[in-house]
């Protein structure tokens, strides 16, 4: 935990100051964030990290060894009483504090505090704010180190893939494949090359590409034959726990030309990824904020007018980070409405797609890196269907 940072952001968004809060481990960001372990919680426990001063910390006495490791001065608490005797004196001099809470539970992803806590402190007078803001300036923000991370796994990974696709076409044309054969081809080439990744990737054929979470396994697994229509989402990061995840998704189509139907599709889909892009690289080259919501909403209404809106089902990208979808800025309008700002240092994916049932589906995937006035997408960029 780095205490003047958190302090200096306080005051920066002129909140009084940040309180967290858990019991049984129902907010693995405080943990994250503060830089110690959970251990078993079975009571309830405090800190607060105030805009000024020393933080404070209220405990159970059985536990009262809970919050150790962190600095300030140590309040304990058996009954309920004492609980919210202690928590009023915890918060003397406070009013506006950031806890993990979400209006309407808008931003569910920051929504650990439970509406009883909640309840409690509005009756001691307190406003109690949003710290989606402050969770993504402290856990999505990434250091130099970590962005070298996604690099060496974007390139790693470019390469699989485009070594993946030729594979395909070999095995479709000699002795034949299926999904799961192709994922395990894909696994087997991330490990060979130092790569780590918690299920996946994804191999997707024909009727299975509507479905945006598909996963192929041994028994489900379709042959791939010429003629079809392939997706392949994959992922991964290099082996250390706090590197920077890769993830991107390609089409394509075997052994022919695509229809009039996929490249249309296709070319909505690849122009809606551009269009969040273009605001994405435009906002951060101008110097100006750009909130999660509104690259959705550019992407999205590339897919609207072109008619398609009704098959474009979930949001347009995700946070990355150590974790591959991350705590920060998702780009969403439909899911939620992502009101978190696209932080400098910061990674999230670009992925539109349009998904007709029984048919195919495209996404088109990429990751972008933001930097003090400056955004980029990371990797090779696909600007039509792969003829495998």
């Amino acid at each position: 935990m780095n205490l003047d940072s958190i302090q200096a952001a306080l005051r920066e968004q002129k909140l009084d100051g940040w309180l967290f809060y858990d019991h049984h481990g129902r907010d693995p960001l405080a943990y994250t964030i503060l830089g110690f372990a959970a251990g078993h919680v079975t009571r309830r426990w405090f800190y607060l990290i105030p805009a000024h001063g020393e933080p404070k910390k209220l405990v159970h006495r059985i536990e009262s060894g809970r919050l150790d490791s962190l600095p300030g001065a140590r309040s304990v608490y058996s009954s309920w009483q004492e609980l919210e005797s202690g928590l009023a004196t915890l918060l003397d001099g406070v009013t506006k504090i950031a806890m993990q809470y979400s209006p309407r539970n808008a931003i569910m992803y920051v929504s650990m505090v439970d509406a009883g806590t909640v309840e409690v402190l509005r009756e001691m007078g307190k406003e109690i704010v949003s710290s989606a803001d402050l969770v993504s300036q402290f856990e999505a923000v990434m250091t130099d180190e970590q962005i070298a991370t996604h690099y060496v796994a974007q390139a790693k990974i470019d390469a699989i893939l485009e070594e993946g696709w030729r594979e395909m076409g070999r095995r479709v044309r000699g002795a034949g494949t299926d999904e799961f054969a192709m994922v395990e081809w894909l696994s087997q080439a991330m490990r060979r090359d130092g790569i780590v990744w918690e299920h996946g990737p994804n191999v997707s054929v024909g009727p299975n590409s509507a479905d945006s979470h598909y996963e192929p396994t041994p028994e489900s697994s379709r042959p791939i034959r010429r003629g079809d229509f392939v997706l392949i989402d994959i992922w991964g990061k290099v082996d250390r726990p706090d590197a920077c995840f890769y993830d991107i998704t390609w089409t394509g189509v075997v052994d022919r030309e695509p229809t009039g139907r996929e490249k249309k599709v296709f070319d909505v889909v690849r122009d809606a990824r551009d269009a969040a892009i273009d605001l994405v690289r435009r906002r951060f080259a101008s110097g100006l904020p750009v909130e999660g919501w509104e690259a959705d909403d550019a992407a999205r209404a590339v897919i609207r007018d072109a008619g398609f809106a009704e098959f474009f089902t979930h949001r347009t990208g995700h946070n990355i980070g150590p974790v591959l979808h991350g705590s920060g800025a998702h780009l969403d309008n439909l899911e939620t409405h992502d009101v978190r700002r696209i932080l400098p240092n910061t990674c999230f994916s670009v992925e539109p797609g349009l998904y007709f049932t029984g048919e195919f589906g495209v996404r088109n995937e990429v990751d972008m890196i933001a930097r003090k006035g400056v955004a980029e997408v990371t990797g090779r960029v696909q600007r039509e269907l792969v003829r495998i």
